[in-house]
């Protein structure tokens, strides 16, 4: 069964008005049948629907932030995992709520009962509608235009959402636009590899006009130009790219959000450092923390502070590497500290020296960047601002992304700046915290 894509969207917003309305009736049923009845000053009717519309506004907001409603967009698991993530900390934060509410802490079960409610639905609804939505929506019959370099990884990515699309042909660029021409009508879009941009623009215009959607990997002058202003100065438009880095009103800010933050971080994470601190002297008796050189901005070296998770003196040689999978350096806590990202706590203290920011490009070692400034001169781009704890790139990225990809990723943070994407940014970092493909190791190229 194939439906139409133009209903895709409203079939979208079915699943998201369905899950969002069962999950809020669920907390509905709680707070009147339980809360309500303890609480010293009980609500009526409009008190009810305020507490009830206020969880509803959290769950929604935290469903956003996560990805909750992104059926048809994420993985299945992926989508679980978001909208599970979104119901824990609405749940949370709602019971602070009520606690604030009542004046002190109030038994907890009937909401944990009410969560364990929500997981179920959550699974069975996410379950059975990605299968029908797989089944009305199958996957994309898509052309690859490669160019002269090689898109294999390209093609390894696409290829890893077979339940999106699937890569019916691979076509070289070289063979000429006349013969691709023909074959772009075949398919249900194009992605379009790494080719020069005048052979770009013409399969961009053509596939406009004949209504074919494309796919294109973004070069670092496109990220530039997208994020530059729009000027009507004039009767032909101008995009404006100041290339500045931050103003001093965002530096102010920034800085003030990260003495903030990290003051609070050290101390939550307090009863952390003694735990890990005494696993790793079990582990290993050697030194709990590990510093490194790093740049961060204007390429200015700094030392890092890390919890150790590998064995002392790995890099002995005198050779810098990245961990591999499966690599024999790393302690065995080693390997939950780096899956969860708790070794890298202690540069809460780099934050409040101010060699690091809380949101930022991850700071990188001054002889792996002298390498890759080799190939990619414009990784550099990158120090613009300070190195962060966490960045966009460690949320949209994953651990072994190429040096390439994390460039284009760490600039889309720089050129798009907010405080409003920080906030967002450091919300979205939990969820990448117990994600293994956000976390894993390089993949080692001896033997193949």
């Amino acid at each position: 069964m194939k439906v139409d894509q133009s209903y895709k969207r409203l079939i979208k917003v079915f699943f998201t008005f369905g899950i969002a309305t069962m999950l809020i009736v669920l907390y509905g049923w709680t707070w009147i049948s339980h809360y309500n009845r303890i609480i010293e000053s009980p609500f009526f009717r409009r008190g009810n629907w305020m507490m009830i519309f206020l969880y509803g506004v959290l769950l929604v907001l935290f469903m956003s932030i996560y990805g909750g409603f992104k059926v048809g967009y994420l993985k299945k698991g992926n989508l679980i995992y978001s909208q599970v993530l979104s119901v824990i900390f609405t749940n949370i934060f709602t019971y602070l709520q009520i606690a604030v509410l009542d004046k002190h802490f109030l038994n907890p079960l009937p909401l944990i009962k009410m969560t364990g409610l929500d997981f179920l639905f959550i699974i069975s609804w996410t379950v059975i509608y990605q299968w029908f939505y797989g089944k009305i929506f199958p996957p994309r019959k898509m052309l690859l235009i490669s160019g002269r370099r090689s898109d294999y990884h390209l093609a390894e990515k696409i290829n890893s959402r077979e339940d999106k699309y699937e890569i019916c042909q691979t076509i070289n660029i070289q063979q000429g636009f006349c013969f691709l021409k023909n074959e772009i009508l075949k398919y249900d879009g194009v992605i379009i590899g790494d080719i020069s941009s005048h052979e770009r623009n013409l399969i961009l215009k053509y596939c406009f006009e004949n209504s074919i959607r494309t796919y294109s990997v973004p070069k670092i002058s496109d990220i530039l130009l997208k994020s530059s202003v729009e000027l009507n100065l004039f009767d032909s438009p101008l995009f404006l790219s100041r290339n500045e880095g931050l103003t001093i009103e965002q530096l102010l800010v920034k800085r003030l959000a990260d003495i903030s933050g990290a003051l609070i971080g050290i101390g939550i994470a307090s009863p952390l450092f003694l735990i890990i601190g005494i696993l790793i002297r079990i582990t290993d008796k050697g030194p709990v923390f590990f510093k490194q050189a790093r740049l961060t901005r204007d390429n200015k070296v700094f030392y890092i502070y890390k919890f150790r998770t590998m064995v002392q003196e790995a890099e002995k040689d005198g050779v810098a590497r990245l961990a591999e999978e499966g690599d024999s350096r790393i302690l065995p806590i080693g390997h939950f500290l780096r899956r969860t990202r708790l070794d890298e706590l202690p540069q809460l203290f780099n934050i409040l020296r101010g060699d690091m920011s809380l949101v930022g490009p991850r700071p990188e070692r001054p002889e792996l960047v002298e390498e890759i400034l080799k190939d990619i001169p414009e990784f550099q781009y990158r120090t613009k601002v300070k190195a962060g704890l966490t960045g966009y790139a460690q949320i949209y990225g994953k651990y072994n992304t190429t040096s390439y990809d994390k460039l284009k990723l760490d600039l889309t943070y720089i050129r798009n700046y907010s405080i409003l994407l920080d906030l967002k940014l450091i919300f979205m970092t939990p969820k990448i915290m117990f994600m293994k493909e956000a976390t894993e190791g390089v993949r080692s190229e001896v033997g193949k």
